[in-house]
């Protein structure tokens, strides 16, 4: 029979290095304990300026209260809508390159599409900007944005046949 046993040695050695853990998030905990409380007693003596650095106790009040005005429900919302757009987005994802996988006409006519989309920063294929800050009355201008859905840009350009 076969006895799993460990040498002396190797017991030492586990508990040398659960030692060290400790140590070191002792040590982590400690730092930030000691530079909030830098940080609260230097704001109470005003030696520096609680109005543009605030204070750790203020910053824990603030936080209390913004948990009684439904920053929880908001917070869940805002879980529940990241979960399912990505989820939307890997689904749409692997349903897309499973079929130009499957389709090598579908590839092929894709492929100059897909490197062009996929150079672009991400943040500018956004679909409309009207939540940004911009209506399509206000201004007809997308600031370096590529909206997919808007054809407002290309109406604004019938100015250039109508004086020829």
């Amino acid at each position: 029979m076969i006895k799993n046993s460990i040498s002396k040695e190797r017991k030492q050695y586990l508990k040398n290095i659960k030692k060290k853990k400790y140590l070191i998030l002792l040590t982590q905990i400690s730092i930030l304990i000691l530079f909030l409380g830098i940080w609260e007693f230097l704001a109470n003596k005003e030696i520096i300026d609680s109005f543009i650095t605030s204070q750790p106790s203020r910053v824990f009040n603030t936080l209390i209260n913004l948990g009684s005005n439904d920053l929880l429900k908001h917070i869940g919302v805002t879980v529940y809508e990241t979960i399912v757009g990505f989820l939307f987005g890997a689904i749409m994802g692997i349903i897309i390159a499973i079929i130009l996988w499957w389709s090598d006409f579908l590839s092929k006519v894709s492929e100059p599409y897909l490197v062009v989309l996929n150079s672009l920063p991400k943040v500018a294929l956004r679909t409309y900007y009207y939540y940004m800050g911009w209506s399509r009355d206000t201004s007809y201008y997308s600031y370096g944005n590529f909206n997919i859905t808007n054809c407002y840009h290309i109406r604004k350009l019938k100015w250039i046949f109508k004086n020829r």
